[in-house]
């Protein structure tokens, strides 16, 4: 059939370890990535840039970047709200203080300083684990918050509180501001999507995300072989900072324009990212897109069907989007914790197998 190793045969050890053995699954990346540059930037308009494709893109860098700390290093993390919020003031204030830099560079230089600030908050897990750890995050969290809040220099002093993105252009086209294009949004959140993705698949898939997942696995064991906890777990914290310090700059910069951070950052974001990667599927860089995917179009197709097509209540929709959301949740923890990645890959399983029976 179509989806065998049939045909395949590798010659070096760089073809047997490549990413999608099967040559279909090879076809079918280049075809999601053809559509995905060449196709939709000419068909997106307003409502499918801000409603499903702007924020599916920006979460799914938040959700890798929290899978690679929780799913792959397994630390547990609730502050996923606050470093987004670190990566959108840093972008803020990098925007106008440099006002001639590019704003892709201000959006890498706000993920660099997140990795900071995160692989700082990440030393108590030198001590702490599990339930322990995550309060220690969730205090990050609010901190976070209140800092942005309190110290008027984050904000410009600024009367409102509130943080502005400044108009900026890449190429001459406006990125920032009013008059940014929705195909222009959109190519530069899918740039750093895709550089993002292929970052995180060659780390999880090479010696440093071994390491993480020996310390997730047993850190005792670990340590015995030789793995070092303290570079391995602030080294997770760091670069799962990194990812969602970008993915903060996005969402202010590139997608919502004007931010106050508790509303925009608080608690409930940092719980929204932690459903996205336990629904997509721990410890799976695809399961960050589908979880993503999942929690983006899932208000807007309720709106559809509920709001529009049976004229049900808006309150009465949000309530019962929060009931799916919470089944949802119990039932991957429950009966399958490697979620909807998983769900995909016993599928493809079966595929490979048919008609004979598993």
């Amino acid at each position: 059939m179509f989806y065998r190793e049939a045909g395949d045969f590798k010659t070096s050890y760089k073809a047997d370890n490549q990413t999608f053995p099967i040559r279909f699954d090879r076809y079918r990346f280049y075809a999601v990535l053809a559509v995905a540059w060449l196709v939709i930037p000419f068909v997106i308009n307003d409502y499918l840039a801000n409603a499903i494709l702007l924020p599916f893109l920006i979460y799914s860098i938040a959700a890798i970047g929290l899978n690679i700390l929780t799913g792959f290093a397994g630390q547990v993390s609730l502050g996923t709200g606050g470093f987004m919020a670190v990566g959108a003031y840093s972008a803020y204030k990098l925007m106008t203080a440099f006002p001639d830099v590019n704003v892709l560079i201000h959006v890498v230089l706000a993920g660099f300083i997140t990795a900071a600030v995160g692989a700082a908050f990440g030393l108590p897990s030198l001590r702490i684990k599990g339930f322990y750890l995550a309060v220690a995050t969730l205090a990050a969290q609010f901190f976070l918050v209140w800092l942005f809040n309190k110290v008027a220099w984050f904000y410009n002093y600024s009367a409102s509180g509130q943080i502005n993105a400044p108009e900026r252009t890449v190429l001459g086209v406006p990125v920032t501001g009013a008059n940014t294009a929705p195909w222009a949004a959109y190519l530069v959140c899918l740039g750093f999507v895709t550089v993002a993705a292929l970052i995180a698949r060659n780390l999880t898939r090479g010696t440093l995300g071994r390491k993480w997942m020996a310390i997730r696995d047993m850190d005792i064991a670990a340590e015995i072989i030789g793995v070092n906890p303290l570079t391995a777990k602030l080294s997770a914290f760091a670069v799962s900072s990194f990812f969602v310090g970008v993915a903060g700059a996005l969402f202010f910069a590139i997608y919502l324009g004007a931010v106050e951070v508790g509303e925009a950052f608080g608690i409930q974001k940092s719980f929204l990212v932690l459903f996205m990667v336990i629904i997509g599927g721990l410890g799976s860089i695809f399961g960050s897109f589908a979880g993503a995917a999942f929690l983006v179009t899932l208000p807007v197709v309720l709106k559809l069907v509920g709001v529009d097509l049976l004229g049900w209540p808006t309150d009465l929709v949000a309530h019962f989007q929060l009931v799916i959301i919470g089944a949802l949740i119990m039932f991957f923890l429950i009966a399958e914790p490697h979620g909807l990645a998983q769900l995909w890959r016993v599928a493809k399983e079966k595929l490979r197998l048919w008609p004979f029976p598993h």
